[in-house]
């Protein structure tokens, strides 16, 4: 792929998601990222227009939660923390996604909607007061791989996150110019202050907090690629969650995850953008990411951690799914069973993304990869 800017294929959604942000994150990520390029400017001022739009919003939702929070008895504020969050990790494009649906199509859990994610500080509010208006404001499908959206699809929380506080890697896709500093912190908090730490904590207990307000006595299950290298902060803030990793073979991870990026910057960056850059900094994080979660699983208990590999998942997903159960010692699969079969078979003809292995980005793979590679037993399709 030469190394070029993209500027004829650059056209970001101005439904931006930064709509979702209150005034001041909005102000201080605008600020400390360089501001956006001319032809952006209709996206800042929309999501600054929504952000203080919004503000009475924000301000009755935190008034009511003080209420649902007696009527609910959060999970996350009573002794007993009867519900355990479950997080589904592993790096991007492998398989994630996927694992994530199946489960999410069982009762017993609750997850993040699209209308949490576009507004985590009033979502409580604003689908009781215009869900059906929010409803006609979803896209049909995910641009990154076609998947059906609609206000039940489960979602990643990163993108909320990053509307509420100043550490996330989407601020790097969203500005380019400093995408390696905000990928760092975004994922391993490199060179962030105790006080950047400690709000992202806060900020994301707050969030789960209020998903589960939404969907009461459930058991929390969250998606998100970036907690692959966060597994031991996760264990201090819930000491009992449990963990589902799951990866695939890394040489088509590398050529997916590199897709991804550039979808990702063609409908989200607020700034031109170079995709040379990419490579190197998918190339780097992967061992990083890899590393973190085979050092912080150690300590884990028998049952708060189940590794899957995805291509024999993708075989027989049913199997998987009651180890899943059965390692983590979960109830309810069978009578979960029927409603995993019935996702299955309805989405049985999606088609994946196919791609091609230049055998300079097999070795380039290998280089950085390698050590994972033959730990598996992977070879370059």
């Amino acid at each position: 792929m030469p190394p070029q800017s993209e500027p004829l294929e650059w056209s970001p959604r101005l439904l931006h998601p930064l709509m979702g942000a209150d005034p001041v994150t909005l102000a201080r990520i605008l600020i400390s990222n360089g501001g956006v390029a001319p032809r952006c400017l209709p996206h800042a001022g929309l999501a600054i227009a929504t952000s203080l739009a919004r503000l009475p919003f924000m301000a009755l939702e935190r008034f009511r939660l003080g209420q649902l929070r007696r009527q609910h008895q959060s999970q996350f504020n009573t002794e007993t923390r009867a519900h355990s969050p479950i997080f589904i990790v592993g790096h991007w494009r492998s398989g994630t996604t996927f694992l994530y649906e199946i489960l999410c199509h069982s009762a017993q859990f609750s997850y993040v909607s699209p209308f949490a994610v576009g507004l985590p500080w009033d979502f409580l509010t604003m689908t009781q007061w215009f869900g059906r208006w929010l409803e006609r404001s979803l896209p049909d499908d995910r641009f990154i791989d076609s998947m059906q959206v609609n206000p039940d699809s489960p979602q990643e929380d990163e993108i909320g996150l990053a509307s509420m506080q100043s550490v996330s890697f989407y601020h790097g896709l969203y500005f380019p110019s400093q995408l390696k500093a905000n990928f760092d912190a975004g994922i391993f908090f490199d060179h962030c202050t105790p006080t950047q730490i400690e709000t992202w904590k806060r900020v994301t207990q707050y969030f789960f907090e209020k998903v589960q307000i939404q969907q009461p006595g459930k058991t929390l299950l969250i998606k998100n690629p970036v907690y692959t290298a966060r597994v031991a902060i996760l264990r201090q803030m819930f000491p009992t969650a449990k963990f589902v990793h799951i990866y695939r073979n890394p040489y088509v991870v590398f050529q997916s995850t590199r897709n991804f990026y550039y979808k990702l910057f063609r409908e989200l960056a607020l700034q031109p953008f170079d995709r040379s850059i990419v490579d190197d900094l998918i190339l780097e994080s992967y061992p990083r990411m890899m590393n973190a979660i085979q050092h912080d699983r150690d300590g884990l208990a028998s049952n708060q951690f189940v590794e899957l590999q995805f291509e024999q998942f993708e075989q027989d997903p049913i199997a998987h799914i009651q180890t899943v159960y059965d390692t983590l010692e979960l109830e309810g699969f069978d009578a979960a069973k029927a409603k995993f079969l019935d996702y299955l078979s309805e989405n049985q003809r999606y088609k994946k993304n196919r791609y091609a292995f230049p055998e300079a980005d097999a070795q380039k793979v290998y280089h950085h990869w390698g050590r994972f590679i033959d730990q598996w037993g992977y070879q370059c399709p």
